[in-house]
């Protein structure tokens, strides 16, 4: 009963959230924020209105890319969470899809650092790592798209009533996610609002995923304890933890666990369908 009810109000998001009016919402969003950054940008420079300089002192022409770059990942993260209950694999491929953005917008952001007109001999070692992170996001695009391709699913129930609960498990933790993302995209407006600057708080959002992945891995045990699935949903946990990692990690190195990760997963779609009817 208590699942049922918290179930049903998921599905009404979730409906929500598939609807046709949805991509148009993000899109107005999306180019609002866009375009009012770069008036603020051009009030400071161009009118020298100190009270929005003294407020924005980190705004420029190019915090408009990076505004809309967080704005687009807030609701990619939205679609990880209402993916979720819906396919585990999916659910990790979206992970993957995400950090793919973030490496991207880490490669508009370093444009921020190179004067212009460009100097070669100041600022020519400023475009490694926006490479790094390109070709970074790059690689993990390609990995996905093999790692979507080759993807089987299936159930590991038993009977529908199993499968009905094991699905509206998966949506309550969905909406616990969903709601610490809410808590945690408050704390960081408050931030913003306190020190004109925004920084997204994906890093914690990631590691609460890793415990909600551990949360749902436990609880498919009742329903299933066949060595391959085990096997399967712990590395899915794994390669989360590597994400979680290649986010805080220094340039360079946050691209090859990034990769690394995306490599991992993808091994692991490819051994798991070798052996699946093995162990079936």
């Amino acid at each position: 009963m208590f699942f049922a009810f918290f179930a049903r109000f998921f599905d009404k998001l979730d409906q929500r959230w598939e609807s046709k009016l949805t991509p148009k919402v993000v899109s107005t969003v999306l180019l609002t924020l866009f375009s009012l950054t770069l008036i603020i940008t051009l009030l400071i420079h161009w009118m020298s209105i100190e009270v929005i300089e003294e407020y924005f002192p980190h705004l420029n022409y190019y915090m408009a890319i990076d505004v809309s770059f967080t704005a687009l990942l807030i609701f990619e993260v939205l679609g990880l969470i209402f993916v979720l209950p819906k396919s585990v694999s999916d659910a990790v491929g979206k992970q993957f899809e995400i950090l793919s953005i973030i490496l991207l917008r880490s490669a508009f952001k370093e444009f921020d650092h190179i004067s212009h007109p460009m100097h070669l001999e100041s600022d020519f070692h400023q475009i490694y790592p926006m490479l790094s992170d390109a070709f970074g996001a790059l690689l993990i695009f390609f990995i996905i798209g093999f790692f979507y391709k080759k993807q089987k699913h299936g159930r590991i129930t038993k009977s529908d009533l199993e499968q009905t609960k094991f699905i509206q498990f998966k949506k309550i933790v969905a909406l616990l996610l969903l709601a610490a993302f809410v808590v945690i995209g408050v704390g960081d407006l408050v931030n913003f609002l306190e020190s004109g600057l925004y920084e997204a708080s994906f890093n914690t959002f990631y590691t609460l995923l890793i415990f909600s992945d551990i949360f749902i891995l436990f609880y498919s045990l009742r329903y299933h304890s066949h060595y391959i699935n085990l096997f399967r949903y712990s590395s899915y946990v794994f390669a989360t933890l590597l994400i979680r990692i290649s986010l805080s990690a220094d340039p360079y190195i946050n691209v090859i666990i990034g990769v690394l990760a995306g490599a991992f997963v993808l091994g692991l779609t490819y051994v798991y369908n070798y052996f699946r009817e093995e162990y079936s």
